[in-house]
């Protein structure tokens, strides 16, 4: 199961983009709400998510993911257990994927330290001990993929299949989604 984060002011592109994509590549994915089961986003639409952060089986967990938006990110900082469930995830060798301002809360929990990361541009004094990879979409450095911005949501999104189910069926979605 993949898990995406909602924290109210999430940017919204980042976290629908690849639940979208992810979907269609026939992976399971749960949005989760950090705060309850409807979350506004950054440009305040709310999203119905699909259960709360209470509701979440880490036994599931196969991929975390974490939109950005200041907002969101400050929102799952402030969520003691969205904070545990991400450094669960890493320490169990499961994927934890970020993007935009989301890879600088991964890098208060250490789990950039050491590994090549992207952000959003002006985030890079948040990103701690990360190898940072400025002007790529976004990367992946074993069980961590970090994406650049909500123009990067597609790349990032393809990329996270990948992950999980191979290039060929990113392709396969990239293909069906016409990207030119």
């Amino acid at each position: 199961m993949v898990y995406v984060l909602l924290g109210s002011g999430f940017e919204e592109v980042e976290a629908i983009t690849p639940v979208d994509l992810l979907r269609r590549a026939d992976i399971p994915v749960t949005t989760v709400g950090v705060t309850g089961k409807t979350v506004f986003g950054s440009h305040n639409i709310g999203i119905a998510a699909d259960i709360t952060l209470d509701e979440m089986n880490p036994a599931d967990l196969e991929m975390i993911v974490l939109p950005g938006g200041l907002g969101g990110v400050a929102t799952v900082r402030a969520s003691q257990k969205a904070m545990d469930m991400l450094r669960c995830a890493w320490e169990s060798g499961k994927f934890v994927a970020a993007i935009c301002a989301g890879p600088t809360v991964l890098a208060d929990l250490g789990i950039t330290d050491g590994k090549a990361a992207t952000c959003y541009p002006g985030c890079e004094d948040g990103m701690g001990q990360a190898i940072l990879a400025p002007n790529v979409p976004c990367i992946r450095d074993g069980m961590l993929i970090t994406g650049t911005s909500a123009g990067c949501a597609v790349p990032f999104g393809l990329m996270l299949i990948a992950a999980l189910k191979g290039q060929s069926v990113a392709d396969t979605v990239a293909k069906n989604f016409v990207i030119r």
